[in-house]
């Protein structure tokens, strides 16, 4: 299995000093004094504005990200986490309702607009089955977005995304 590579700077432009890693990074703060740029060097990852994965999240993969700003972080990247490959099949089960009441239709593919597919207004909780998946607040695979990993979510709210609606999902495939 291959694993990810990502390094991190503390400026814009990948400029001053650089952290390098391979796994999760719960806190930055013990590397680097600030983080505004990375370079994904192979894998993917999601990074995060606020320390032990939390606030905003951003999907990357391999590639040059310049600047913390153009992703969408409302402050600099606080920690990150490493996105295993999945190879094999992709299963997720949505549910209207917290708790996972209401309607429930299971997926395996992408999903680019909940509500017209499954006449779902909201998706409050879901079970995650197979592989890694993300959740965006706008259909077509726009806006911000949450990674899920294998397990149970039983409250969206719970987990502070309480003021957004997920409207579409994507799964994480091995091309990273």
């Amino acid at each position: 299995m291959t694993m990810g590579k990502i390094i991190f700077y503390e400026e814009r432009n990948f400029q001053g000093r650089s952290y390098e890693t391979s796994s999760d990074c719960a806190d930055m703060s013990s590397h680097l004094s600030r983080c505004h740029s990375c370079r994904v060097e192979s894998g993917c990852f999601m990074v995060y504005d606020r320390t032990n994965f939390m606030g905003n999240q951003y999907f990357v993969r391999r590639g040059e990200y310049s600047d913390y700003q153009r992703m969408g972080m409302s402050d600099c990247i606080r920690s990150c986490r490493m996105i295993p490959m999945h190879r094999g099949q992709f299963r997720i089960r949505i549910y209207e309702r917290e708790d996972f009441g209401g309607q429930m239709h299971e997926c395996m593919e992408d999903c680019d607009s909940i509500m017209d597919r499954y006449r779902m207004s909201d998706c409050m909780s879901c079970h995650v089955m197979d592989g890694h998946w993300l959740m965006y607040e706008q259909p077509q695979f726009r806006g911000r977005m949450m990674y899920l990993r294998p397990g149970e979510y039983r409250s969206f709210r719970e987990m502070g995304y309480g003021g957004m609606r997920f409207m579409s999902m994507r799964r994480i495939m091995d091309s990273c």
